[in-house]
């Protein structure tokens, strides 16, 4: 397998993580009678902060897929891996990283942090887009 390959799947998994997480803490509040199933809504705004970044922690990981999730299945699709292949595992630690730092604080330190990860994730789609490109 890829590392490309690897990388999609991983970076799916990890949107899908966040969800279960999401998802686990709302059922958890259900069953214990804490809130009603149908009063959640999308950004979690009615619960904890933590909560709420969660929330957009995930949502970040959906609105990045295409973007990045379609470049490394353009790669694949034309036999192109080796373009993306070197810096995918450096891009889905870079979202980690972000998606991490998302779920644990607000701080100008860490939403400067969080920024950074993203930057370089944007820097490789760019790259990436180019080298595809001109291939």
């Amino acid at each position: 397998m890829s590392r490309t390959v690897l990388v999609l799947v991983l970076f799916i998994s990890w949107t899908l993580l966040l969800l279960i997480l999401m998802e686990a803490v709302r059922s958890y509040r259900v069953l214990t009678g804490r809130s009603r199933s149908n009063e959640f809504d999308p950004a979690n705004s009615n619960l904890s902060a933590f909560m709420q970044r969660l929330a957009r922690a995930h949502a970040n990981c959906l609105e990045g897929l295409p973007v990045f999730g379609g470049l490394l299945l353009a790669a694949l699709a034309t036999g192109l891996a080796e373009v993306t292949d070197p810096l995918a595992p450096w891009l889905l630690a870079a979202r980690i990283i972000q998606s991490s730092i998302h779920v644990a604080s607000t701080s100008i330190l860490a939403v400067n942090a969080r920024f950074a990860a993203f930057a370089v994730q944007m820097a490789i789609a760019v790259y990436w887009a180019w080298a595809l490109l001109v291939r």
